[in-house]
């Protein structure tokens, strides 16, 4: 078989022949995919993890490297955290689902309780003992719309295996890759095959399509069985495949602006479709497209302790692969007045000051000069000469930045009024909502001696207020993406003539249907300050943190703890995250 990345993208005629022969391949075997049983699927997935380890290293070195990283450093463990080990973690996910499968008995071991609001919570984590110890401290509840109840939670689950299996019936879905983050594209296709009954032709990216060989061998088993097919290609070759007519579905992780050309068309043409509402392409469309998240920082008796490692916090949320990630911290809403608001914020570019890690992803510095050009009264914090300064302006009168997804190292600040905290975040909540462009995550860090003065109560209700997919309490959003018994996305409601953050969910290994968005809440205080106020988690420094010496350690110790779980390894994930 011809293999795309051995054919020049010049090489137009021979590129598409090569897409058509992959599509006839996937389309004869779409049906087969969708009855196939449940056991030869967990076959797969233990088969897809041999091909993770096989390649793991390679892959977050590759990865690395082609970040301007040196392997083997500590701000290399993201390739490895946010590649190879997510997706073992997602392997694992789904394969527990589904050896439950049969009268859908993963939804009994899910505990459930009623919000202030009626809607139904489903917590899914801490789901096992290995989450009580790895991520001590850490939750995550999934809030259902409205009509889902603890009665009816099956009706709402896994339901592409309610039909038998011989009447199951495939179909041929489009991904197209992302270029950012490096276990994105292996688990939207994942979502795509076990979640949709849906066979796969994979399009890279043409940003990272180097891992394309890393790929093919870590999802090897559903290749060589012929429900996945990987290819390579530019913007071009994208369009071909989206208006093939064997693809029947698509799914995108990226910008906003690839959705709508691929949906409405460009220029005139797009314009004229949208507004005549006639999509020029009608196939069902899938999509994560980004934001501009906010963290809301709400006034409480912060200790400098407390100030230090919340700007490590903060700081992580917007540097973290270098701010080329959807849910990187771009609005900082703090209170007016508060006074350690500005001993935070100086904190926070000192922390960022440490972080060398250069910007790489296209475009970088022209929508860092885009953004800095409405910043206002801006900030630059030096970096050293290899990554560009971090931008800290305002957010005043002017909305570009409340509106464009920088994906680069720039930082807006917002100040609202706070007489005090309950009215100060339902006034930070309504500005989230109204003013920043996008639903897919947010984050709140409140001190626990705060949400009692505000009351639980209350707080849940005020916090029900906040349309984003995932919400993150004094712990990034993004955890909710490593996370991936959490379904990722944009908060529901979104449409084709008005995409915002994306249409549908991935992740999601438990398979919940008519989710609204997913709530995880970390602990306030690393062990083992929290363990002196009172608090019960054994997890210090997050492994992810920027400034976290050990994360290559722990990044490959995790990875080799998901391909086999074992008491024996945790001495050694310990070791390195306490001395993270």
């Amino acid at each position: 078989m011809l293999d795309a990345a051995q054919l020049t993208l010049d090489d137009q005629d021979a590129l598409f022949d090569h897409y058509d022969r992959a599509l006839a391949e996937l389309d004869a075997n779409k049906d087969r995919w969708a009855q196939l049983p449940v056991p030869d699927r967990i076959r797969l997935l233990s088969g897809m993890k041999d091909g993770i380890m096989k390649v793991a290293k390679g892959w977050a070195d590759e990865a690395a490297r082609r970040k301007g990283l040196k392997p083997g450093t500590a701000v290399a463990g993201e390739e490895w955290i946010a590649g190879p080990y997510a997706c073992m973690a997602g392997c694992n996910a789904l394969m527990a689902t589904l050896s439950q499968m049969q009268g859908k008995a993963f939804v009994d071991h899910l505990p459930t309780r009623e919000l202030v609001t009626g809607q139904l919570a489903v917590k899914v984590l801490p789901h096992s003992i290995w989450d009580r110890l790895l991520l001590s401290g850490v939750s995550a509840e999934v809030w259902m719309q409205q009509g889902v109840t603890a009665g009816n939670l099956k009706e709402h689950a896994a339901i592409a295996y309610d039909r038998p299996e011989k009447q199951r019936r495939g179909k041929v879905a489009l991904v197209l890759g992302a270029g950012n983050v490096n276990a994105i594209t292996p688990l939207d296709v994942l979502q795509k095959l076990i979640l949709e009954n849906q066979v796969v032709i994979l399009k890279m990216n043409p940003v990272n399509d180097y891992l394309t060989d890393y790929y093919k061998i870590a999802m090897k088993p559903f290749v060589d069985e012929g429900y996945l097919r990987i290819v390579k290609g530019d913007a071009k070759g994208g369009a071909y495949l989206c208006d093939h007519p064997i693809i029947e579905e698509l799914h995108i992780t990226g910008a906003e602006s690839t959705h709508d050309a691929i949906v409405w068309g460009v220029g005139e043409e797009g314009a004229k479709n949208r507004k005549a509402g006639t999509p020029r392409n009608t196939k069902r469309f899938t999509s994560e497209l980004g934001s501009v998240s906010p963290t809301i920082v709400v006034p409480g008796p912060w200790s400098a302790a407390d100030i230090r490692f919340q700007a490590e916090n903060i700081a992580t949320m917007k540097l973290h692969n270098s701010g080329h990630n959807c849910i990187a911290c771009q609005a900082l809403v703090m209170p007016r007045g508060w006074d350690k608001g500005a001993q935070l914020i100086q904190e926070v570019k000192r922390v960022a000051a440490g972080s060398t890690r250069p910007a790489w992803y296209p475009g970088a510095q022209q929508r860092l000069d885009s953004f800095a050009e409405h910043a206002g009264k801006a900030d630059k914090v030096d970096r050293g000469p290899l990554a560009p300064a971090l931008i800290v302006g305002e957010l005043g009168a002017d909305h570009f930045n409340a509106s464009c997804e920088v994906f680069a190292p720039a930082l807006s600040v917002k100040e609202l009024e706070a007489t005090d905290p309950a009215s100060y975040l339902e006034a930070a909540i309504d500005y989230a909502n109204d003013d920043l462009w996008g639903t897919l995550g947010c984050q709140i860090l409140i001190h626990p001696k705060t949400i009692r003065q505000i009351g639980r109560k209350r707080f849940e209700e005020i916090i029900a207020k906040l349309r984003y997919g995932t919400i993150g309490i004094n712990g990034w959003c993004g955890l909710g993406f490593l996370i991936t018994a959490c379904p990722w996305g944009a908060f529901p409601g979104h449409t084709l003539e008005n995409v915002g953050s994306g249409i549908g969910t991935v992740h999601n290994s438990f398979m919940l249907e008519k989710t609204e968005r997913t709530v995880v809440r970390a602990p306030w205080r690393p062990f083992p300050r929290g363990l002196l106020s009172g608090q019960f988690s054994l997890l210090p420094r997050p492994p992810f943190f920027i400034t976290n010496r050990r994360q290559h350690k722990i990044g490959a110790a995790l990875t080799g703890f998901q391909y086999k779980p074992n008491w024996l390894k945790l001495p050694g994930i310990f070791y390195h995250a306490l001395l993270g």
